[in-house]
């Protein structure tokens, strides 16, 4: 492990180095632990690095997590959340006690009737005087009651403006979680909760399937362009992606240079087609600088397709579409294996599976 994660260690393939250490460590292939390897493994952060290292091997998920929310904030937005939570509690509270304050003041105001109106049937004969003074009594307390509800209702106004505010702050940082910066894609977060519903239906079972794709060698790439070059790269490749796949199929860039697509629907050849596509699009695209002529190409990716049937959890199917797609990095990149093709299917079958 510390010689896999040494900053600055020359690497053929960054991906086949990550998902080695990842395995030698014992650490499940979840998208946002190959983002963390990704960049221990790349010597781009020698801080996480040497903490990846310090985890020796068997690392807990949750100490994994924690350098994930330590280095990644920018897709763990827990504090943000918290913080909105706080202050809706607060507001909520606010409101709780102006209603409150209206309710004492009513009754207040209900008291003083009772007093004025029991008051003077007391009384044979009723002054003028006093009659004045009861009526000034009741413009008063009127006044304020009604004043002091024209308050309390401004105040809810500007309460239940401020929760709305709130309110749109809080989705707006949901879809800014979900969203890579980079590609404007679906990131790792939003491909976790997208992956674990598969299994919550048995027609997420029987009809999805994943598609994993990875750039190969793309820190040589880095390396030689400079990670600008290889920003644009990324770019171009997610609109590859876009505009290649019908409505409704979800694409999130997982990693460094890696991408998943869930497809929904449609056989294994046909899945294995959408991403035989794909390569192929990827493989013909020019990929160069217009001002400088400089040619980065060509650029190819590695894919591994999966069915979701092959599978026993969300976990199971990644791992199984990462094997298939280190495979295609074995067999000399710039191809897509079938899990099917590694051997016999393992786990349930999911054709007699039905769900209590």
């Amino acid at each position: 492990m510390q010689a896999a994660v040494a900053p600055g260690e020359p690497s053929d393939d960054l991906a086949t180095s990550v998902a080695t250490t990842m395995r030698q460590m014992g650490v499940v292939g979840l998208p946002r632990n190959y983002e963390i390897f990704y960049e221990a493994l790349s010597g781009s952060n020698p801080r996480l690095s040497l903490e990846v290292i310090e985890l020796g091997n068997r690392p807990t998920q949750e100490q994994l997590d924690q350098l994930g929310r330590k280095y990644f904030t920018q897709n763990h937005h827990q504090s943000i959340v918290e913080q909105a939570r706080d202050i809706i509690a607060q507001e909520l509270e606010d409101i709780a006690r102006l209603l409150r304050s209206e309710r004492i003041h009513l009754e207040r105001y209900g008291q003083i009737l009772d007093q004025t109106s029991g008051g003077l049937n007391s009384r044979e004969q009723i002054s003028r005087e006093l009659l004045q003074k009861v009526a000034n009594a009741m413009t008063l307390a009127t006044r304020s009651t009604i004043d002091h509800g024209q308050q309390v209702a401004e105040t809810l106004s500007e309460k239940s403006a401020e929760l709305e505010s709130v309110k749109s702050k809080l989705e707006e940082y949901k879809r800014l979680a979900d969203t890579d910066p980079l590609t404007l894609m679906w990131n790792r977060r939003a491909f976790d909760k997208e992956i674990a519903a598969i299994y919550n239906s048995n027609k997420g079972i029987l009809f999805k399937a994943l598609i994993l794709a990875d750039i190969d060698r793309f820190k040589e790439i880095n390396d030689c362009y400079g990670h600008p070059v290889g920003d644009k790269i990324l770019k171009m490749i997610a609109d590859i992606f876009r505009t290649s796949i019908s409505e409704g199929m979800f694409v999130a860039r997982t990693g460094g240079e890696e991408f998943a697509l869930i497809v929904d629907g449609i056989s294994e050849q046909s899945t294995f087609d959408i991403a035989d596509h794909i390569r192929l699009l990827i493989e013909q695209t020019r990929f160069a600088s217009g001002q400088a002529g400089v040619e980065y190409g060509p650029i190819t990716v590695s894919m591994g397709v999966c069915m979701a049937a092959e599978a026993e959890s969300a976990d199971d199917l990644y791992a199984k579409a990462d094997r298939a797609l280190y495979r295609s990095k074995l067999d000399g990149r710039n191809r897509v294996t079938r899990h099917s093709e590694l051997g016999p299917r393992s786990g349930k079958n999911w054709m007699l599976y039905r769900k209590d």
